[in-house]
């Protein structure tokens, strides 16, 4: 008997989750992983996030709250978009869900149709993909390569669009490759799009607070304000409030937009957490100094593998310009040979070799449509990335080369 429909035939599950499971397991069977997989920070929550929730529930917000999101965290939304994006957004205009990634499901079921067409900007997040097809949608892959900044350009994004494009995703600063477009690319994108009624644009911008090297960033619907009515932002809490377990997103857009997600979202879920909501509050309202905290931590994480990549010889790395990531190169380990005579052919066979020969959980390239590239997540402690570059040198040294 067969139970799962085919319309899950082409998704896979989640590459960085699948190898953060699989380093589990390998732990569990006592080696010795590190696991570099998943993109989850390391900190723990700030304290007055989670008394925040404390009091929540001592004051009894443990009831159903409003399928879009509380009156409190909506305020705490729109009150962020004005100080820190120069964006205003009504209640109406906001929706909070189960993390960021359900805020893109509800977007997507909410407007796509059979053979809709999402541009998408390699490397991307995998799930992108995957939610596209089990709408029924059409992804389009445009290859972004590291001598362009990993950033879509307006030629390639005339060439995508096609009288069924429906939606372009772009993700600022990226994962897996930390890029981040400038503000006269963001303008370009933006005078491409204004020809073309039809399309929406997501801009997920979940590593905002995570940036390097002084940059200032730029909400793309800030930048393009005449296109403000076709642009759905999407953030969240997970990643610059180490957040990750709390599972709680939101989006802004236009009304009507949200009020179709909203009538997604009411029949998915009875909306998010409320304690987690009354957490997330307190989130945006309060304190910010972890926040840089942590941007800091990962700055010098960043630093610290790019300075270890550039020592070896087969590997590349263009430094992150943000998030939490290093998508390194290894175009020229392709064809060599492990000690124990296998043949590396693909990314994918890097990153099994990495796991076999030293320990290193990592995602191949080929699950972000870009290949060939490695991802490792530098939410590590700089002890823990500076073992782990340690016996990626090491692994690399013993492969031979003819």
């Amino acid at each position: 008997m067969t139970y799962a429909s085919s319309r899950l035939a082409p998704v896979k599950p989640s590459a960085s989750a699948w190898v953060s499971q699989a380093a589990k397991e390998a732990k569990a069977r006592g080696e010795d992983v590190i696991d570099l997989g998943l993109g989850e920070p390391d900190f723990d929550t700030p304290d007055h996030i989670k008394q925040a929730a404390h009091e929540a529930a001592l004051a009894g917000e443990t009831k159903y709250p409003a399928t879009g999101g509380t009156a409190k965290l909506k305020t705490a939304v729109s009150a962020k978009f004005a100080t820190e994006n120069n964006l205003k957004y009504q209640a109406d205009e906001i929706i909070v869900s189960n993390g960021a990634k359900q805020v893109i499901f509800n977007a997507l079921m909410a407007t796509l149709e059979p053979g809709d067409e999402v541009i998408l900007a390699a490397p991307y997040f995998g799930q992108y993909k995957d939610i596209v097809l089990i709408l029924g949608g059409t992804p389009v892959s445009v290859a972004c390569p590291a001598e362009e900044g990993f950033c879509l350009s307006t030629a390639q994004l005339e060439e995508a669009i096609t009288d069924k494009s429906r939606w372009l995703f772009l993700n600022m600063p990226s994962n897996p490759a930390g890029a981040l477009c400038s503000v006269d690319d963001l303008y370009a994108l933006g005078a491409v799009l204004e020809k073309h009624p039809r399309i929406l644009t997501l801009s997920d911008e979940i590593y905002e607070h995570i940036l390097f090297d002084g940059r200032q960033f730029t909400s793309f619907a800030a930048a393009c304000p005449n296109l403000k009515d076709r642009i759905l932002t999407v953030n969240g809490v997970s990643k610059a409030y180490a957040m990750t377990g709390w599972r709680i997103g939101y989006g802004a857009g236009h009304r009507d937009l949200i009020a179709a997600m909203t009538k997604v979202q009411s029949q998915i879920c009875s909306g998010a957490c409320s304690i987690a909501q009354a957490a997330a509050a307190a989130a945006l309202t309060g304190p910010q100094d972890e926040v840089r905290r942590f941007s800091a931590a990962f700055e010098r994480r960043r630093n610290l593998v790019v300075e270890r990549v550039a020592s070896i010889p087969g590997l590349t790395l263009d430094p992150p310009e943000g998030a939490f990531y290093a998508y390194i190169g290894c175009e020229d380990l392709i064809g060599a040979t492990t000690p124990d005579g296998d043949k590396i052919e693909t990314d994918a066979d890097v990153t099994g070799y990495l796991l076999k020969a030293a320990g290193i959980a990592s995602v191949p390239g080929s699950a972000y449509d870009l290949s060939p590239f490695f991802r490792i997540s530098t939410a590590a402690s700089e002890e823990v990335l500076s073992n782990a570059m340690d016996r990626i040198a090491k692994a690399v040294k013993q492969l031979n080369f003819l």
